[in-house]
């Protein structure tokens, strides 16, 4: 097909170019008939294909325009094999009184961050760390936190950057698969720090925000070494360079144990070079509202590496909040402000007031905002640009929506043919979510509006198409799969179950385990709960598969937040008939008090899955929808009902 095309293209040129040769001569109407008769079958085959082309030149220009610059500032990088701190460095020496980042309305300039970074650094190099060593950072959102990961980092000493929210097992978990050497905790999760200290040996623990005077035994009080280190740059043996590992940021532990993904420098700038420049970020005048975890990915690194690399200052807030998040960016005349997850639809769900539009945010960047709100968010909030961006901490399969299409989180350039995409969706088995591959023992791509696996193509030496993995190997094998699209190639599987539309655009629709089959049909649960959530008044909602006896597939489940039993369940069957077809209409529903969520507002809903519809197991209330029928509690008795086949489903 890209070949064919292109010949149509070269079949355009050399007509019109012959044309021009002809009205030289004396048989310009024969050569024009004869080229005409000849392009004509092109035309009427590829009409459609220049269509698109034509329909999305504008955007595509635009990204391509855009990729070039993030590319050509990335291949610098390369070529000086740069760093995080060696950016900030003569950053600091150009720009030293320029805000760095603003908390709790003190403006952090380049110069206080760069000396307390320096600080920092010192400390750890008296104490014997250098580079390759590993220390964990838990700390809340604030200016230290970067600036401790930047100080750490001048020593070539990688930051583990921790859940503040773990606890116990899960805390120990994350410190022992880094293998770090050292904690740096803030005061407020002193308490988390204590209840495992005493059964993980050999490391050292050093609390910060206590005080100069706070006095501890085993723990080393960071305040006071601060207040006696150096601030100059600190001078290394072994410089880090542009590859070398940076961070450890962990997966959200959704689905299992949290895995520590590897961050170098080359990764932290190219997220950072790919927010600037696709974004169109402006370095005088933006500056940016950042509430979301900083040892969270889209935090961390979107909402840090722009105040550290480009100059746009960094509003930090310690945790989201509904009826701060407007008042911030209008205090801080913030043009930027970042979403993730659940977030909009919170911001949605508030009674409406005066500082829905009083703000001057111009762009809003994240991930994870729902189809079914995006249009009320952006009429409510006057949003001129929602920038959805699709990927993950450890993957190479990243795209961004740049022109506002609602719903899509991202596109590839219909102008370039798919055999220079570095992104595809391949087709896999509904049920076991392995690729299918055809005779040829290559997988096989899926076409337009056909829902399959999202992939990045891998290729090592290519900053935006590596795939570094995570610290576990074996963890990192399993995410990858070879001969792809040609004998020898390799590609990063995301998880996610993606479409494309034929100008080019994605569309989430579930990750794999949680999409589950029904009646014959494959019942995507992000769609659903975004239908769910907004006929039910927004509330929290999570969608999952249960097994019935004798039923083939798994049974649609919906559990939604209701604390105070205000839920009108006649109302909510009509909506969703009017919503759904019937085959994804959630048969069971579970009212909970509330959703269990990871502190970067996903849902987590392993365990209700297990729990299922069985009222004898579970306190909160159940209901059960047959045919059409109004939702009915779930007693005992019809529960025999329903798994010996008596009731109807």
């Amino acid at each position: 097909m890209d070949v064919r095309f292109a010949c149509l293209v070269v079949a355009i040129a050399v007509l019109m170019a012959a044309g021009i040769v002809a009205k030289i001569g004396s048989y310009t109407r024969i050569a024009q008939l004869t080229f005409a008769a000849l392009i004509i079958p092109f035309l009427c085959r590829y009409h459609r294909k220049f269509y698109l082309i034509l329909r999305t030149l504008p955007r595509d220009i635009k990204f391509l325009y855009r990729y070039a610059n993030a590319d050509r500032e990335t291949k610098r990088y390369v070529r000086n094999n740069t760093t995080v701190m060696k950016i900030f460095k003569e950053r600091t020496k150009l720009y030293p009184n320029k805000p760095c980042f603003i908390f709790e309305g003190r403006i952090w300039t380049n110069a206080d961050i760069d000396e307390y970074s320096n600080r920092i650094a010192d400390v750890f190099q008296k104490a014997g760390y250098r580079k390759g060593d590993a220390v964990a950072l838990m700390m809340p959102n604030k200016p230290e936190f970067v600036a401790t990961w930047l100080g750490l980092g001048k020593l070539g000493v990688i930051t583990a950057l921790i859940n503040t929210n773990l606890r116990l097992q899960l805390l120990t978990h994350c410190l022992t698969i880094a293998k770090v050497k050292a904690v740096i905790y803030g005061n407020e999760v002193a308490s988390a720090i204590d209840e495992i200290r005493g059964s993980i040996q050999d490391l050292e623990w050093y609390k910060q925000g206590a005080g100069v005077n706070d006095v501890q035994e085993e723990i080393r009080n960071l305040d006071k070494l601060l207040s006696e280190a150096s601030k100059e740059y600190p001078v290394v043996e072994e410089e880090p360079g542009y590859r070398d590992h940076l961070l450890y940021i962990y997966t959200s532990g959704t689905t299992g144990l949290p895995k520590a993904v590897l961050m170098p420098n080359s990764r932290y700038l190219l997220v950072t070079m790919a927010t600037y420049h696709m974004l169109g970020l402006r370095s005088e005048s933006d500056i940016m509202y950042n509430p979301i975890p900083l040892y969270h990915m889209a935090g961390g690194m979107v909402g840090t590496g722009c105040a550290l690399v480009k100059g746009i200052p960094s509003v930090l807030r310690t945790k989201f909040s509904v009826s701060a998040y407007w008042t911030d960016c209008i205090k801080y005349n913030c043009t930027l402000a970042e979403y993730i997850g659940e977030m909009c639809r919170y911001l949605l769900s508030a009674p409406p007031r005066p500082e829905d539009t009083q703000h001057s945010v111009r762009l809003m960047v994240g991930n994870g905002m729902r189809p079914q709100i995006w249009q009320k968010f952006v009429d409510r909030f006057k949003i001129e640009q929602v920038t959805e961006v699709y990927g993950s901490s450890e993957g190479n399969a990243n795209i961004v929506n740049v022109d506002n299409q609602v719903g899509a989180v991202g596109f590839v350039p219909s102008i370039l043919p798919k055999s220079l995409h570095p992104v595809a969706i391949i087709r896999v088995n509904p049920e076991t979510c392995e690729p299918v591959r055809g005779p040829d023992g290559l997988c096989i791509r899926a076409e337009i509006n056909e829902p399959g696996m999202f992939i990045g193509l891998i290729k090592q030496g290519n900053a935006s198409r590596e795939f570094n993995g995570y610290l576990d190997k074996e963890a990192s094998a399993k995410k990858v799969i070879e001969n792809v699209f040609k004998k020898g190639d390799r590609a990063f599987l995301s998880g996610d179950i993606l479409v494309q539309d034929e100008l080019g655009y994605f569309y989430f629709k579930d990750r794999t385990g949680d999409t589950f089959r029904w009646k014959g049909e494959n019942v995507a649960t992000a769609e659903v709960e975004g239908v769910v959530s907004n006929v039910a008044g927004h509330r929290d909602t999570t969608v999952y598969g249960v097994q019935v006896p004798g039923m083939e597939g798994r049974a649609g489940m919906a559990a939604i937040v209701d604390p105070e039993c205000l839920l009108d369940f006649k109302a909510l069957a009509e909506g969703l008939d009017r919503a759904l077809p019937s085959y994804a209409r959630p048969i069971f529903l579970r009212i909970v008090k509330e959703l269990e969520m990871t502190s970067t507002f996903k849902l987590k809903k392993i365990n209700l899955q297990k729990e299922g519809f069985d009222p004898n197991k579970i306190q909160d209330k159940v209901y059960f929808r047959s045919g059409n029928k109004e939702y009915v509690e779930v007693t005992p008795e019809l529960y025999q009902e329903i798994i010996s086949g008596s009731a109807k489903i």
